[in-house]
C-alpha cells in the first residue's frame, strides 16, 4: 500500500476552509493509503510570534482531526517536533539545495513581504524541512491542490538530486491533486483565513458562535434594502450554501435574484443547516476534549510510530553519505 504525508501547522484552530479543503480529504485517504498525518510545531516557529500558544493549537488540531474522522488506528497521527530525526535530515538536504531554488519559491516572497522584519532562515529553508517531512517517511503520495505544485515539485527536485549524488534512497514524492474549494472569509474578501479576524467559522465554535459569525458576515454589497433583487453569484453567503444546503441552492439563488428571500433569512437558513452538518463532529470534538489522556495517548502512540520509520530511514541515510 503506497503511504501518504501531509501535515498542518499548528497556528490556530481550524476552520470550515480546512474541513472542507483538507480533513475531509484525509479522512478518505485512509480507505486506500497507508497515511501519515502530522503536526508541523517547527514550521509554525517561522511565522507565529506567540510561541506559548503552540501547545494549544496542537491539542485543537487534534481534536479536529479525530473529530472529523481521522482513525489513529488506521493512520499515524503525531507532533512534528516528536520526531527529530527530521530536523537531522533537513541538515543534510539543505547541504545540496541551491539557495537559488529557495529563493525562487512563490511562498517564501509572499511571506517576506507579509512579515519584512521577521525574514528568518527558516522561511527560506521551509520547503527543504517540508521535503524531509515526507521523505523520512518514505512518502509517495502527498495530497495537494493546485496552488501548492511548485512546492511538492521543489521537494521532487530535491530527492532526485539526493539519490543522484548517493544512490536510491527515496521514492520521489507524487501529488494527488485533490479539489481544494475556495471557502469565502466572511468579511468579504478573499479565503477564510486563520489570520484575519472575523473571518471563519472554526470547527471548535458552537452552534451559537457559528449562527453569531453567520448573521454578522457580509452578503451582497449592492443590495441595499430587502425589496432590492440580489446578485447570489457574488455573495458570500450564497458560496457557502453550495456546500451546506446543496439541494436548495439553486432556488435560494433564484430567489434572491427576483428578493423573494431577504438576506437575514437566507443566514438563518444556512446557520440551521450548517449547524444540522456540523452536530456530530462537534458531539465528537467535545467527547474527546473530556478525555485530554485520549489525545495524549494518540499523539504519544503516533510519535511512537513514527519513530521507528524515522530511524530505519536515517540509519541509511548516514550510510549513504558516509557518516556510518
Amino acid at each position: 500500500m503506497k503511504r501518504v504525508f501531509s501535515g498542518a501547522r499548528p497556528t490556530a484552530r481550524q476552520h470550515l476552509g480546512n474541513l472542507l479543503g483538507a480533513i475531509d480529504n484525509y479522512v478518505k485517504l485512509q480507505k486506500e493509503y497507508d497515511c501519515v498525518y502530522c503536526i508541523v510545531d517547527i514550521h509554525a516557529l517561522t511565522t507565529l510570534q506567540e510561541t506559548d500558544k503552540i501547545q494549544g493549537y496542537i491539542r485543537d488540531l487534534a481534536l479536529d482531526w479525530l473529530a472529523a474522522g481521522i482513525d489513529p488506528q488506521k493512520s499515524i497521527v503525531f507532533v512534528q517536533s516528536e520526531v527529530p530525526e527530521v530536523t537531522e535530515l533537513h541538515t543534510y538536504l539543505s547541504m545540496l539545495t541551491p539557495l537559488s531554488w529557495l529563493l525562487r519559491v512563490p511562498t517564501f516572497k509572499e511571506k517576506a513581504k507579509a512579515q519584512p522584519d521577521n525574514i528568518n532562515y527558516g522561511l527560506v529553508g521551509y520547503p527543504v524541512l517540508q521535503t524531509a517531512d515526507i521523505i523520512l517517511y518514505k512518502g509517495e503520495v502527498v495530497p495537494v491542490g493546485e496552488d501548492q505544485l511548485p512546492h511538492l515539485e521543489l521537494a521532487r527536485e530535491i530527492t532526485r538530486r539526493f539519490n543522484g549524488l548517493f544512490g536510491d534512497t527515496f521514492p520521489e514524492p507524487k501529488a494527488k491533486l485533490t479539489e481544494f474549494p475556495l471557502i469565502p472569509s466572511l468579511t468579504g474578501t478573499n479565503k477564510m483565513s486563520k489570520s484575519e479576524e472575523g473571518s471563519a467559522i472554526d470547527i471548535a465554535h458552537t452552534a451559537e458562535e457559528t449562527t453569531a459569525r453567520i448573521m454578522a458576515a457580509v452578503t451582497d454589497p449592492a443590495r441595499k434594502f430587502r425589496k432590492d433583487p440580489g446578485h447570489p453569484e457574488v455573495c458570500n453567503i450564497h458560496t457557502l450554501h453550495k456546500y451546506f444546503s446543496a439541494s436548495a441552492v439553486s432556488e435560494i439563488g433564484k430567489q434572491c435574484r427576483i428578493a423573494g428571500i431577504g438576506c437575514v433569512d437566507c443566514k438563518k437558513l444556512l446557520a440551521k443547516n450548517m449547524n444540522e452538518a456540523l452536530a456530530g463532529i462537534r458531539e465528537r470534538r467535545a467527547d474527546f476534549a473530556a478525555k485530554p489522556d485520549y489525545v495524549k495517548e494518540v499523539l504519544a502512540d503516533g510519535a511512537k510510530r513514527a519513530r521507528v520509520i524515522a530511524r530505519a530511514t536515517m540509519d541509511e541515510v548516514r550510510q549513504k553519505i558516509g557518516l556510518r
